[in-house]
């Protein structure tokens, strides 16, 4: 079993610990706003878990990224517990690729590797997008 641990700081602010030992502020007080807030994390966790598959599957399908931006956008429940309801997923990504593999790399990650995405659906309606800029010359 993985455990993490939360330490109260002070007013809203607690520094938490990863199970592999990683610590981040986190502050649920969007006003003093002094580090992101448990929910800004869960967004922050969906772009890291999606990202890690679409770099590892385009890697194996031998495409040469460039740059792999993630950017995801959400709204919440008006009525607590204010859960996700919807997330839109825009990959940003940059290099000679190739339109079908990177559809591909991306439906793998939402249908079947991303831990997080798969989570979140239980709640959430989520949708997606991509972007293939230019390679840079």
């Amino acid at each position: 079993m993985q455990t993490a641990s939360v330490k109260w700081i002070g007013e809203q602010k607690f520094v938490a610990t990863s199970p592999s030992g990683h610590a981040i502020a986190v502050d649920s007080d969007r006003e003093s706003n002094k580090a992101p807030g448990p929910m800004e994390l869960v967004l922050m966790a969906l772009g890291a878990c999606t990202a890690t598959d679409v770099v590892g599957i385009l890697e194996k399908k031998r495409q040469k990224l460039e740059s792999l931006e993630i950017i995801c956008s959400g709204e919440r429940a008006k009525e607590p517990p204010t859960v996700w309801t919807k997330l839109e997923i825009l990959y940003r990504l940059r290099g000679p690729l190739e339109d079908a593999a990177v559809k591909h790399a991306i439906q793998l990650s939402e249908d079947k590797y991303c831990s997080v995405a798969a989570m979140l659906k239980k709640t959430a309606a989520l949708s997606w997008r991509y972007e293939i800029l230019p390679a840079s010359s």
